[in-house]
């Protein structure tokens, strides 16, 4: 009986041990294969390092101001008659605005200038009578005096019946209408807003540490917020020569084209000063940038020393400057003419093989334009 347990506790420690040695061999197999496999390439888009020269700018917040803008008001007191202009019109120098009531005035014109006539009358008669020596010159003095006087008071007359009919003093688009038909304006009651528009001035300030690369005739871009895509080029027209006191700020004055009449006086915009000192640069995609606290990288395609004729990457870590458009400047840890991944880097890895293909690959610009889909 003793025989019997003990064989069948043998067979059992035996079956164990085969299954054992048999799990062990299928372990070691599956380890083998793991070490032995090879991960397929991921496909990727690729960029070349290349050396540009970028230009320089100084950037400031500005804000625009018409070249020409004023309150039309009313020089004299009078009862409007005739508004001959609509809110937000455009107008020519000369144009009619407003008409006041005149009739006082033109009722005793006409008497202002019979007086002035008979006036003038009487001197040159006066004139052959002195010659003649038939007057005294204190009588001729008269004459003349009396003669002026009349001239004087029917020029007034017009010139009064000329500031009641306000005009445009210049060409421009006028504002919001600020009177009523028949309404009684006292003197200096504002009429319209009257702004010239093309073109505009941007007044904008900068460090006085920059005054010496500033001077007028430098080129000035111009964008803003409330017009996203537009760029509008200028040039500075005005430097200040007084820096001020309190910010050690220099004040310019640009002058650029506003023909669409899209930029309007009290908009705030970005103005970028163009030197004429350009940077050399090493650029690449922003999108080729893996961004870590503990550094930023990119990664490298270099040939793969496992694969003949193939592709891996190589992890480096870079130092970045300026960005501008699609393009980051790398002033340390990339040479030109290197090949970087250009997107997708957040699921790369060092010593990874890849295969190139760029025919979905996005186009970078310096100056992109995304459109509004």
């Amino acid at each position: 009986m003793k025989k019997r347990i003990l064989l069948v506790i043998l067979g059992l420690v035996i079956l164990v041990a085969a299954l054992a040695a048999v799990k062990t061999m299928q372990i070691k197999a599956m380890v083998d294969q793991g070490k032995k496999f090879v991960p397929p390439p991921e496909t990727v888009t690729i960029a070349v390092a290349t050396a540009e020269s970028w230009e320089t700018a100084l950037t400031a917040v500005g804000s625009l101001t018409a070249v020409q803008g004023v309150t039309v008001a009313a020089e004299l007191p009078g009862k409007i008659v005739e508004i001959a202009f609509g809110s937000g019109a455009s107008v020519k120098k000369g144009d009619l605005l407003i008409r006041q009531d005149t009739s006082v005035e033109e009722a005793q014109l006409p008497g202002a200038v019979s007086q002035a006539n008979l006036t003038r009358t009487v001197l040159a008669r006066d004139a052959r009578m002195l010659e003649e020596q038939i007057i005294s010159q204190a009588e001729y003095d008269t004459a003349v005096a009396g003669n002026e006087q009349a001239m004087a008071q029917a020029a007034i007359i017009r010139a009064t019946i000329e500031k009641k009919t306000v005009r445009a003093p210049f060409g421009g688009r006028l504002g919001i209408r600020q009177v009523n038909l028949g309404q009684t304006l006292r003197e200096g009651d504002p009429i319209v807003t009257l702004q010239s528009l093309d073109p505009i001035y941007v007044n904008f300030t900068l460090p006085q540490q920059q005054l010496a690369q500033l001077r007028p005739g430098l080129p000035v871009r111009v964008t803003c917020d409330a017009l996203p895509g537009l760029t509008i080029d200028g040039r500075i027209t005005a430097v200040n020569p007084l820096v001020d006191a309190d910010t050690r700020n220099i004040q310019l004055q640009a002058t650029v084209a506003n023909r669409a009449e899209k930029l309007r006086p009290g908009m705030f915009v970005n103005a970028a000063v163009g030197l004429p000192i350009r940077d050399k640069v090493l650029a690449i995609p922003a999108t080729a940038v893996l961004y870590a606290p503990y550094g930023d990288s990119v990664f490298v395609v270099a040939d793969d020393n496992v694969v003949k004729g193939g592709k891996a990457l190589r992890q480096q870590f870079v130092r970045l400057g300026e960005k501008r458009g699609d393009f980051v400047a790398v002033t340390s840890g990339l040479k030109q003419g290197e090949t970087v991944v250009s997107t997708g880097v957040f699921k790369l890895r060092n010593g990874q093989a890849v295969v190139v293909d760029n025919r979905l690959a996005p186009t970078f610009r310096i100056n992109p334009r995304p459109v509004n889909n």
